[in-house]
């Protein structure tokens, strides 16, 4: 996939999503975080990651952990988009019987590193990864991508208090800032206040960006910190490149109609 128009990429995976969505029908999906994190998804799997769909189990790739698991729809999306999912496959999304469920289940051959499910706990599997890359001196990198609702688990600090214990700076954590979860908005159900500060109190060194900015995201993930892991706190919007429903609640879990699903197409290919 390294080449490819990230942009373009972007934009694929989003109408992936969505079609994902109307396909589930009244099982429908967690559009509206799906949405926020595609930036940062196409500018990993499009630019940044050491992954390849031919040799999806060589022991030297780099490692995503999805912890902000219910969001899995996003991630089947720019794994079809890359080559490591057939496309009819990632279509029986909450299928009876299928495969891609809308919590992620384990399945390397497909560019699925852990099982989701109960939030929080994919920063330790992310800890545990980068500290055994950092033990038999190989080069792989991991990336753990984390929902702000998430960080309300206190599992995420515990992870972290390793993380900074162990100088892991071949560890990457992305916190997708979008502003909300299931409940309404972070602020007024448990708000974290600064959580730049909070990051930089428990020894990451933070860089934080427009999660929906190509080129930001891009130098975000090309630092680097002896000693230090990394977190990026990305600043995003829910439900990014749909305009009808960017920033508005009552989208962290949806089904659409067809209706819906054409004007949100015709949405996402006026904003390329």
């Amino acid at each position: 996939m390294k080449g490819k128009d990230i942009r373009i990429l972007a934009t694929e995976v989003r109408k992936d999503i969505i079609q994902m969505t109307l396909q589930a029908g009244v099982n429908g999906g967690h559009i509206g975080g799906a949405l926020s994190s595609v930036d940062i998804l196409a500018v990993l799997y499009g630019a940044v990651m050491n992954v390849s769909a031919e040799y999806p189990d060589d022991t030297l790739r780099d490692r995503f952990i999805l912890s902000k698991g219910h969001i899995a729809l996003a991630h089947y999306a720019v794994l079809a988009e890359c080559g490591f999912i057939a496309r009819d496959d990632m279509l029986t999304f909450e299928k009876s019987g299928g495969e891609f469920p809308t919590h992620e289940e384990m399945n390397i051959r497909k560019g699925i590193e852990i099982s989701g499910g109960s939030l929080g706990y994919g920063m330790s599997i992310g800890v545990g990864c980068a500290l055994a890359a950092k033990r038999s001196d190989a080069e792989y990198r991991t990336y753990v991508l984390l929902g702000d609702g998430e960080c309300n688990e206190g599992s995420i600090w515990e992870a972290a208090m390793a993380a900074s214990k162990y100088n892991l700076d071949n560890l990457t954590v992305i916190v997708d800032v979008n502003g909300q979860q299931l409940d309404g908005y972070s602020a007024d159900v448990m708000p974290i206040y600064d959580i730049v500060q909070v990051f930089q109190g428990f020894g990451f060194h933070v860089v934080e960006i427009d999660g929906n900015d190509i080129a930001q995201l891009e130098g975000a993930f090309a630092v680097r910190c002896l000693g230090k892991p990394i977190a990026i706190v990305a600043h995003t919007i829910k439900g990014k490149g749909i305009p009808e429903i960017e920033g508005k609640t009552g989208w962290h879990h949806a089904s659409i109609n067809q209706e819906q699903y054409e004007s949100f197409v015709k949405q996402l290919e006026e904003a390329k």
